[in-house]
């Protein structure tokens, strides 16, 4: 797993991790779409359709200064290639964007989280600890059950 930060000059930040998976690029879709394994390693998710423009949520428990609500929505979907939606925490509006590559051995999944901005450098280290977390649940998830 690989982390890159933007240069500091630049207008938004992001971070980015590639995950090499033992799995089809079938079974990774699954597990980035169905709402039930979605509550598994991310969040739980409410009102997922599969659909450009869908907005739906996903739920957290609250924190200070957090509601616990991230509003997504919809942007781009290319079927077990790639699937981008807008990542919406309170002020803090990202996007988030999964790249399916098969490989020999599976799938190579990228997650690219970008536009932070330069001041939001707080939000990118949580997000950044928050993905390696939900990375490591994604990789058990696909080992266990699909």
């Amino acid at each position: 797993m690989t982390s890159d930060e933007s240069s500091a000059g630049s207008q938004s930040e992001s971070l980015s991790f590639d995950l090499d998976l033992p799995h089809s690029p079938e079974k990774v879709w699954r597990a980035l779409t169905d709402p039930e394994l979605l509550a598994d390693w991310l969040l739980p998710v409410i009102d997922f359709k599969l659909e450009p423009g869908a907005a739906f949520t996903l739920h957290s428990q609250p924190q200070p200064g957090w509601d616990g609500i991230v509003h997504c929505r919809v942007i781009e979907i290319d079927e077990h290639r790639k699937l981008t939606y807008a990542w919406i925490v309170g002020d803090i509006d990202t996007v988030l964007t999964f790249t399916l590559t098969p490989t020999g051995s599976g799938t190579q999944l990228s997650i690219r989280h970008s536009g932070f901005r330069p001041d939001q450098k707080q939000n990118l280290a949580g997000a950044c600890y928050g993905w390696k977390m939900m990375s490591g649940k994604l990789v058990d998830l696909l080992a266990r059950v699909l």
